[in-house]
């Protein structure tokens, strides 16, 4: 009997490993996708880019370096947020020129995104 126990309890783990992978993609290409549809100017390393290029380059870092960006919040910290080479922080422009770090840009992306999934309560 407790061999069973071991092999059902290690299936739900590994099934509830993968449907975390799962989320955890979709929130970071939601992101992506945020940016590139966002119609700001991003900011990178003193430079400006549209909501376009941005996402491209978002898209590329973490094609490359996605190792280091397992959930979406590792994506914003690592990834998203500031350049890996300077380590200077990445910023958004809005449409009526207000000036945030991306950091926290993508952070209140990724909140209502998640509100947005909840289930009614």
């Amino acid at each position: 009997m407790l061999p069973k126990i071991s092999v059902l309890v290690m299936a739900l783990v590994i099934s509830v490993s993968a449907l975390a992978a799962e989320r955890d993609e979709k929130e970071i290409q939601y992101l992506i996708d945020y940016v590139a549809d966002s119609g700001i100017t991003f900011v990178r390393n003193g430079s400006e880019h549209s909501a376009i290029a941005a996402a491209d380059h978002l898209q590329m870092k973490y094609e490359r370096a996605g190792r280091y960006a397992k959930t979406a919040e590792d994506f914003i910290d690592n990834l998203a947020s500031k350049s890996s080479i300077t380590r200077r922080p990445y910023k958004v422009i809005l449409s009526d020129g207000t000036r945030l770090n991306a950091e926290d840009w993508l952070y209140r992306a990724l909140e209502r995104y998640r509100e947005e999934l909840a289930p009614e309560s």
